[in-house]
């Protein structure tokens, strides 16, 4: 997701290990590739306290993204963790955390995300997850399983500057994107689509963006951050002013395209 920066957050434990401990890690039995965990965030489900829980690795390229680390897999710059050690802590945490936020990255990369999920769930805690959208069927499958009970998908352009967008030209990406839309505005759990306000859009690609998820129980515009961006060529590009978000706001909720339309991280 691109409005995290993993290395830095407040709060936040680093632990940076050896190779020899990274092997010894995986003996233990990592089934996640993880990079990092946040014990107690009051931003990342709404509504609740949950412990974050960031992974390693992603599909897409999107030049606006702020965790290049967990993107390009930089090891020696993140934490690493197994899978026991995570859960210990999140069960360290469970007397003040409502549920766990798996984040990115791409969760839906890890193939034991649904395995990982489960031991959350098993701890009476709910479980966020954050995607791009491209694992429809691990997707589908974690909602019907009743292993998601929030979804945050990112949408993160009007179709046809997807790839402009995203770094990466995979049809059979986008593709996968839109089953991902539908099966979220078809589920009946709690979800959000959510685009980064990126500077280079017009009031209309916004529109358009909202045409895509149209019924959507929540449409979120994230404001854009130019600091410590992939693409750091443009990282003079300057944030869109409140008085743009907001027109934007209106205009999409004046079409009544989606149920509600929010501004977030101004």
């Amino acid at each position: 997701m691109e409005r995290r920066k993993a290395g830095g957050i407040q709060g936040q434990e680093n632990l940076r290990q050896g190779n020899s401990d990274r092997a010894g890690a995986k003996q233990q039995g990592i089934t996640m590739d993880i990079g990092g965990f946040q014990r107690v965030s009051l931003i990342d489900y709404p509504g609740k306290v949950a412990s974050v829980v960031f992974t390693i690795g992603c599909n897409f390229r999107c030049w606006f993204c702020q965790n290049a680390d967990l993107v390009f897999k930089n090891y020696d710059k993140l934490a690493r963790y197994t899978q026991n050690e995570i859960m210990q802590k999140i069960e360290e945490a469970k007397s003040v955390i409502d549920g766990v936020a798996i984040t990115g990255g791409e969760p839906t990369v890890q193939k034991d995300l649904p395995e990982f999920a489960k031991g959350v769930k098993d701890l009476g805690l709910l479980v966020k997850l954050d995607t791009n959208g491209t694992n429809p069927n691990m997707l589908e499958s974690m909602i019907s399983s009743g292993l998601a009970d929030y979804v945050a998908m990112d949408v993160k352009a009007p179709f046809e500057k997807y790839y402009e967008a995203i770094g990466i030209g995979e049809q059979a990406l986008l593709e996968n994107v839109k089953k991902s839309i539908a099966i979220l505005l078809n589920s009946n759990i709690d979800y959000e689509f959510r685009t980064t306000a990126l500077p280079n859009f017009t009031a209309d690609d916004f529109v358009e963006i909202a045409k895509q998820v149209k019924g959507a129980k929540l449409y979120s515009l994230q404001q854009f951050d130019n600091k410590n961006i992939l693409d750091s060529s443009k990282s003079g590009m300057q944030p869109l002013k409140i008085e743009e978000l907001n027109g934007i706001k209106k205009k999409i909720e004046e079409a009544g395209i989606v149920k509600k339309c929010v501004i977030k991280n101004i």
